[in-house]
């Protein structure tokens, strides 16, 4: 073999072995004992938008602006090679030139070599940003979801405890009782974070549906997406105030309409909503003696929103107003 064949099998050998890296898609170094770039995979060149000259030869801590300078990262990376360490995902957060705030998980081995004696360390990096948001997103909402729950259960227990019982049967309990917990699961799928905002529009349609009655009229009015922590206690007021009207108001008489409507204040940074339920043609209205259950509920979920509830006991039928602030 002369010294032309050599050098064409040399470079053979080595333009595999450049081939085999450039093949992986995470992107690779090749260290020296001094930590020295000695290769790099395409990988590397395309995720970090480097070039080879500004790569190949240069210490890894003097890549980029820097961004593997770490003392400790360094003090790992010397100590594989002498003492057969290995790294395993060192996390590294960083503003990258080019590409911006990323998170990378580091790995280093000594290169392999059939008499053990190899100097060099194989870097691979693997860029896991959008994973990272991906956990961090889901956290949120199972965190989110726990907490709703939570609400969820005692908000059950409460209507539970406080629906009334004295002069009742046990039938009348349990249909006011399930009434008001089939109002909770209607309107609680609508307040899962992470689905699309429910429209107030929709939420209200949702329960004039429910009472089954077509003398709910919504009134014409601006677009409301709600935010999930809106959606329970706005439906909850509206159920109650629906039930009370089936049961005593305006929607107990075949000619009692409701119109429910409502306004969006034009102030920016200070939006507030104002919801208005309007019965008509009901009998008549009377200032109950002592707040029931129900009134307390209005006034307990209007709270939560950070808002009000105004009842008007007029006696032409009862207007309910609710004020909220929007964000």
């Amino acid at each position: 073999m002369n010294l032309e064949d050599l050098y064409r099998l040399l470079r053979t050998g080595h333009v595999q072995a450049q081939s085999m890296i450039d093949t992986i898609d995470d992107p690779l170094l090749v260290l020296d004992q001094t930590l020295c770039v000695q290769t790099a995979s395409r990988a590397f060149y395309e995720t970090f938008e480097v070039s080879r000259d500004e790569t190949v030869g240069r210490p890894i801590y003097e890549l980029g602006n820097g961004q593997w300078d770490i003392p400790e990262l360094r003090r790992l990376l010397q100590e594989v090679v002498p003492k057969a360490h290995a790294i395993v995902d060192y996390e590294l957060s960083h503003d990258f030139p080019s590409i911006g705030q990323r998170t990378m998980l580091l790995s280093a081995k000594r290169l392999f070599h059939p008499d053990n004696n190899s100097p060099h360390l194989l870097i691979a990096i693997e860029d896991v940003t959008e994973r990272r948001r991906i956990n961090h997103q889901k956290d949120l909402v199972i965190g989110e979801i726990q907490h709703r729950l939570k609400n969820l259960l005692a908000i059950v227990q409460a209507l539970a405890r406080q629906t009334e019982v004295h002069g009742r049967s046990a039938q009348e309990y349990r249909d006011t009782f399930l009434g008001r917990l089939g109002a909770l699961i209607r309107t609680y799928d609508l307040s899962i974070p992470g689905q699309v905002r429910p429209d107030l529009h929709e939420l209200a349609s949702r329960v004039a549906t429910m009472l089954g009655t077509e003398a709910v009229v919504i009134e014409s009015g601006p677009s409301v997406a709600l935010a999930p922590e809106q959606v329970l206690p706005l439906g909850m007021i509206l159920h109650e105030l629906g039930t009370n009207a089936v049961k005593h108001g305006a929607l107990s008489v075949p000619d009692g309409r409701v119109r429910i409507g409502w306004t969006l204040s034009d102030a920016v940074g200070d939006q507030h909503l104002s919801l208005h339920w309007r019965e008509e043609g009901g009998p008549a209205v009377r200032q109950p003696a002592a707040r029931s259950f129900g009134t307390r509920l209005i006034d307990a979920a209007a709270r939560d929103l950070h808002g009000r509830a105004e009842l008007t006991f007029a006696t032409n039928g009862l207007q309910a107003e609710i004020t909220l602030p929007m964000r």
